[in-house]
């Protein structure tokens, strides 16, 4: 049951959508509307604005983070201390993030947000990946 709370819960940190958030925000068209229709931070920077797209990609990573910190944080006291648990967490917030249930699961392409689920799980192999 706890790791249902916890898959569940990191689904609904990936479904929050910051390319869409920061663009209306930022005063832009909704990015699933121009380009490649995705609301990634690559498509956010063909509107033209930089910041906002450095936003999305940040906020992107870090929600693929977060999951996989308060998993790592909070799980051992719930009885998800194996990889297993946290692998499903990794899985479910990158799934929301492609799918995300907030905006009818037309999401992004999710490697902003793999990048900061591997700097969650694995530092330095995060970091890797990102310098390649």
């Amino acid at each position: 049951m706890n790791i249902f709370l916890f898959t569940t819960t990191a689904y609904l940190i990936g479904s929050i959508s910051f390319g869409v958030i920061v663009s209306k925000l930022c005063g832009l068209g909704d990015p699933r509307t121009y380009g490649s229709r995705n609301p990634g931070a690559t498509n956010v920077l063909r509107s033209g604005n930089k910041a906002a797209a450095a936003l999305t990609l940040i906020g992107d990573g870090f929600k693929g983070w977060l999951a996989v910190w308060l998993a790592q944080e909070f799980g051992p006291q719930y009885g998800i201390m194996d990889q297993g648990g946290i692998a499903l967490v990794a899985l479910a917030v990158f799934l929301g993030h492609l799918w995300p249930i907030f905006f009818r699961f037309v999401g992004g392409k999710g490697v902003s947000t793999m990048f900061g689920v591997l700097i969650g799980i694995q530092p330095l192999l995060g970091l890797g990946a990102l310098a390649t």
